[in-house]
């Protein structure tokens, strides 16, 4: 969170202000519970699908749909089903396979150069002579490789004297922990990503990285990183002093942390003693209204070739972000070059008149035009140049 804005990190770790429910961390977490259920090492044998799924239930059941962080009741109803669908799909293809791991949900806190990190690993399999593999469990859209989380596994997995202690319990002989494999296993689409360790240069450049991150936040470093697409998301916008022009004074640390319901109404008294400007004249409003849309605009363009981009270099037709989803639709562009020739043909063939005006468009729609005869869209079809274009449509994801 640091890096996405050291500002954001002082309000929620700082101030201990607590982030609005969102229903992709409730989904998540519900099925990371399930799998801790099924591979829980102290139970000697595997709970059956039909007791997954109620636990499944009743873990969902726990709390209501806002709680969640769902929109209503019907979404958290539909996010109920899939939960069900991947439980189920899961127990299709793992259930006749299924090993007890070394630990799941393993929480490890390792004190190094001054830091106290603490982790959470959802499954560790021991593969023998002190080599481990280490598994996270993803329920988004999409999985991709995230460097810096699986090396922080691995910089806890093969540091961490708890880690060590759980491997000599199985292996008494081993003396060091090794991180052979770093999985991420999709629950959605039943796949699983394999990553090779990092190397001593990566690992030592990251944990630099980590050190210099300590550093600024020992030093009160907090400077808000505003970006658009960042700052419209964002639970603490009309506290951030970006938008209100002042430091935050409300409630924060332990009393705003116990307390989330007097913490988020914190937020929304923050927000409205903020700072009020003087109040602009009806052409400022509008010069600034121009100015955004522009500004918009261009960073539309900017995003959609960057998107098109990215989509076409991988090979997708459709990519999911959290709340919108994009597809890549493939059309058919016509264009009469020759417009002499096509006009003498309209003219020829009786159409012209009903062009109205004749413009590609309007020629190309005769094509499609039930009235107009094979034979004549046939020599349309033959002044017609098709060429395939792109198009970037972005919509909301259900």
């Amino acid at each position: 969170m640091y890096k996405e804005c050291p500002q954001k990190y002082k309000f929620r770790y700082v101030h201990m202000l607590p982030e609005q429910p969102k229903y992709y961390f409730a989904f998540g977490s519900a099925l990371h519970e399930v799998m801790e259920y099924i591979y829980n090492p102290t139970n000697p044998s595997f709970p059956t699908l039909e007791q997954a799924l109620s636990f499944f239930k009743t873990h969902w059941d726990s709390t209501s749909f806002d709680q969640k962080g769902y929109a209503s009741m019907e979404k958290e109803a539909q996010g109920f089903a899939e939960g069900q669908r991947i439980i189920a799909a899961y127990y299709g293809k793992h259930a006749n396979s299924f090993v007890h791991p070394l630990s799941v949900e393993m929480k490890s806190t390792l004190d190094m150069d001054g830091l106290s990190l603490i982790s959470i690993l959802d499954r560790i399999d021991y593969l023998g002579d002190g080599r481990v593999r280490i598994l996270d469990y993803k329920t988004g859209k999409t999985v991709q490789r995230e460097p810096d989380q699986l090396m922080m596994y691995q910089k806890v997995a093969e540091n961490s004297p708890a880690v060590l202690h759980l491997v000599q319990q199985t292996d008494p002989s081993v003396k060091e922990i090794k991180v052979e494999k770093l999985s991420f296993y999709h629950l959605p689409t039943l796949q699983e990503l394999s990553f090779d360790r990092g190397s001593d240069k990566e690992m030592y450049a990251f944990w630099q990285k980590v050190l210099g991150v300590a550093d600024e936040i020992r030093a009160g470093k907090f400077d808000p990183q505003p970006e658009e697409n960042k700052c419209r998301w964002c639970d603490y916008r009309n506290i951030c002093p970006v938008f209100t022009g002042k430091e935050y004074s409300g409630p924060s640390g332990w009393s705003a942390k116990t307390a989330p319901s007097a913490a988020s109404g914190a937020l929304l008294a923050a927000a409205s003693a903020s700072a009020v400007p003087p109040a602009k004249t009806e052409d400022e409003l509008l010069s600034d209204k121009i100015d955004r849309l522009g500004a918009l605009l261009r960073e539309e363009k900017q995003l959609r070739q960057e998107i098109a981009h990215t989509m076409d270099k991988k090979g997708y037709k459709r990519h999911f972000g959290a709340r919108f989803k994009a597809e890549i639709k493939e059309e058919k562009k016509r264009t009469f070059a020759d417009k002499q020739k096509t006009l003498d043909t309209l003219r020829a063939l009786g159409l012209l008149s009903k062009t109205l005006v004749p413009t590609q468009s309007t020629i190309s729609a005769l094509l499609d035009d039930s009235s107009v005869s094979p034979q004549a869209k046939e020599q349309l079809r033959a002044l017609a140049e098709e060429t395939a274009q792109t198009d970037l449509q972005i919509t909301e994801a259900e």
